[in-house]
């Protein structure tokens, strides 16, 4: 099994954890969380980008393989995400670097190998 196919499982699992056992306020923000990122005046497509550069810059790995995945399905072609991460290494400088190589382990998962 692949990182990205593990992280996403395991994300399942966590969430549907937390949503059973949550109150109001944790499952609105959730809830908040996956509208933000819906079809609006700025596509789907570009969302995805833009919270990758941000995950980047905040240098969450969960994060930035989350938003590497829906990249790949929303149709985000590899050249694409490299000037996106370009992007994410300027704004947030050197300590990216690190997230940088573990982004690219999982985009050559999700581009070279292809997506189920």
């Amino acid at each position: 099994m692949r990182k990205w196919e593990i992280f996403w499982k395991e994300r399942e699992r966590l969430n549907e954890l937390v949503l059973k056992n949550t109150d109001k306020v944790t499952k609105r923000f959730f809830s908040l969380d996956s509208q933000v990122y819906r079809e609006g005046n700025i596509p789907v497509k570009y969302k995805e980008m833009m919270g990758l550069v941000a995950s980047m810059v905040l240098r969450c790995d969960d994060c930035i393989t989350y938003h590497l995945v829906r990249c790949r399905q929303e149709g985000v072609s590899m050249e694409e995400l490299v000037e996106a991460m370009s992007i994410a290494l300027i704004v947030g400088g050197s300590i990216v670097i690190p997230h940088l190589r573990r982004a690219y382990e999982i985009m050559e998962e999700l581009y070279r190998e292809g997506q189920d």
